[in-house]
């Protein structure tokens, strides 16, 4: 008996342990690692993404037609793009462009990119953003 309590508790732990890990981790606007990185591409074009480029930076949002926080992080980026001059906010459908997501490394919706003036990819968000964190990035690209 004490060995499967002992057991429950020790699986309630870890999973306890994971949620939280996880929830930390989404959302969370992270720098892109170094030339061409683990994404294979550092850049993308007007072309790639089917909208012209902000001239002081683009917010990519990757969304699925069911995603429920794909809504919110929608609303978060309109917000930043109604208060930042020169901010454009580009949502693109994961499910109609497998090439791109593919190419991106894309495993969930929603997922932000913010990219310079040039295109290329300065910070990446799997999750939710929070408006703060979408700001600062912003704000570190006009720099």
């Amino acid at each position: 008996m004490w060995t499967e309590l002992l057991t429950v508790v020790i699986v309630l732990a870890i999973a306890t342990a994971v949620g939280v890990v996880h929830r930390r981790r989404s959302g969370v606007l992270r720098a892109q690692p170094g030339p061409a990185g683990k994404l294979g591409t550092r850049r993308l074009s007007a072309d790639d993404i089917g909208a012209p480029l902000g001239s002081t930076a683009t917010l990519v949002h990757f969304s699925s037609a069911f995603c429920q926080p794909c809504r919110a992080t929608r609303v978060v980026l309109g917000r930043v793009v109604g208060t930042v001059d020169g901010v454009a906010h580009v949502e693109v459908d994961a499910e109609t462009n497998l090439e791109l997501v593919r190419r991106l490394d894309i495993r969930r919706t929603p997922t932000v990119l913010v990219l310079d003036p040039d295109g290329e990819i300065i910070r990446r968000a799997s999750g939710q953003p929070r408006l703060a964190d979408v700001v600062a990035a912003v704000g570190a690209v006009r720099e």
